[in-house]
């Protein structure tokens, strides 16, 4: 992809004494006396914004907290605590601003972080006059809020439309390349990881990877959909019958190509859906009626991990067994160790696989780690990012 970057401009000199207006994604959880209780974004925002300061720009952050209803402010919407953690981080000040579509007071190595931009009436419908109101606020529109990228709002597309000069920030430029890293250009074998509870929530994405992989692990419930597509019982397990055929397209797509949709050889089944529910290893073929597959057996577990020890680049979206359970986390925990052992290029993107991720340290040894949700989905589903697909025109335009 073919973009403006921020650093190309800090690099030629083109930024000293400019009005830099940064959309970052400050939306963090917080408790309910309001504090935050995970900063890992307001961390990966800082890089961008030193960037800005140490260039000389007058510079302006803004971002989304929550859900707010348009134009009804209340204390809870507020971007106060991340105000407070950005000092914290910055080691100064960062006053906080409302009211700011008319104008802002700040001066060139200064930093201020405007008010929730989901306040503004006309933020979400992506209004061309907001958009031109906030556009007009700055010299360079710096887009570095990945998790927001696949959403066409006026403090990611519009601004972007109308501001003199549009670039990606070091957060989304390493988003793009890394994604570029593993779709566009992989170094082959290209193995995904596609994990969940319904197939029916990443359908797309496990038909439009099918084109391009050269194996497709399936994990969850999604496991067991292609278990019953490939004739095998799963007793009471969580499936979607209804969407069998779809399951058995996906593997002759994969079949045709030569490629592989590997079906699990063991299981690990429970009574009920239980922590302390007894675990026992089954063939995949001997599961009961009144049986649920809860993980991936051991000897699948091994057999996958040997594939991703081989691969040249691996996508993971999703734990393939209950993971949060200890008794069922073991087929997830030995995916994970593989990806750490494997000299394959990784990326990983999804909450729940995060969470796998930290679960089991493996932060170090994954190539990449999507900050994005939604976006990281909507990538894997083959889909041009808004945010992608404004910033390339801006950069060729």
């Amino acid at each position: 992809m073919k973009v403006l970057r921020f650093s190309d401009l800090v690099q030629r000199g083109q930024v000293p004494g400019k009005r830099v207006f940064i959309r970052a994604d400050l939306n963090v959880p917080q408790d309910n006396e309001g504090r935050i209780s995970e900063d890992t974004r307001v961390r990966a925002s800082i890089p961008c914004i030193e960037m800005a300061l140490q260039a000389g720009a007058a510079v302006m952050v803004t971002s989304h907290l929550g859900r707010p209803t348009e134009g009804a402010f209340k204390p809870e919407d507020s971007l106060a605590p991340v105000a407070q953690r950005l000092g914290q981080l910055l080691g100064r000040e960062v006053p906080l601003r409302a009211d700011w579509l008319d104008g802002v007071d700040v001066q060139p190595g200064q930093v201020v972080l405007l008010e929730n931009c989901r306040l503004n009436p006309g933020e979400k419908k992506n209004s061309e006059a907001l958009a031109r109101q906030m556009a007009a606020l700055c010299d360079i529109f710096v887009h570095d809020a990945f998790g927001t990228a696949h959403r066409a709002e006026a403090s990611t597309y519009g601004v972007a439309q109308f501001a003199p000069v549009a670039c990606a920030g070091p957060l989304l430029a390493a988003e793009m390349d890394a994604i570029s890293r593993a779709l566009a250009a992989p170094k082959r074998p290209l193995v995904a990881i596609v994990a969940g509870s319904k197939v029916s929530t990443k359908l797309t994405i496990l038909q439009s990877l099918s084109n391009k992989v050269d194996g497709l692990i399936v994990g969850g419930g999604i496991a067991n959909t292609f278990m019953l597509a490939a004739g095998l019982k799963i007793g009471k397990s969580l499936a979607e019958p209804d969407l069998v055929d779809q399951a058995s397209a996906v593997m002759q797509a994969m079949k045709a190509r030569g490629a592989a949709v590997p079906i699990p050889v063991d299981v690990v089944c429970a009574k009920t859906f239980a922590a302390d529910a007894p675990a026992t290893v089954k063939a995949a073929d001997a599961v009961a009626d009144d049986d649920l597959i809860l993980d991936i057996g051991p000897q699948t577990a091994a057999h996958l991990a040997d594939r991703l020890k081989a691969a040249g680049t691996i996508v993971w979206n999703g734990p393939v067994g209950v993971f949060e359970f200890d008794a069922f986390s073991q087929g997830t925990r030995t995916l994970a160790h593989a990806i750490a052992q494997s000299p394959a290029f990784s990326i990983a993107g999804g909450g729940d696989t995060l969470a796998a991720i930290a679960k089991y340290g493996i932060e170090q040894q994954v190539g990449y780690i999507s900050t994005g949700g939604g976006a990281f989905l909507e990538v894997l589903e083959g889909k041009t990012l808004p945010a992608f697909e404004i910033l390339t025109r801006r950069a060729v335009g």
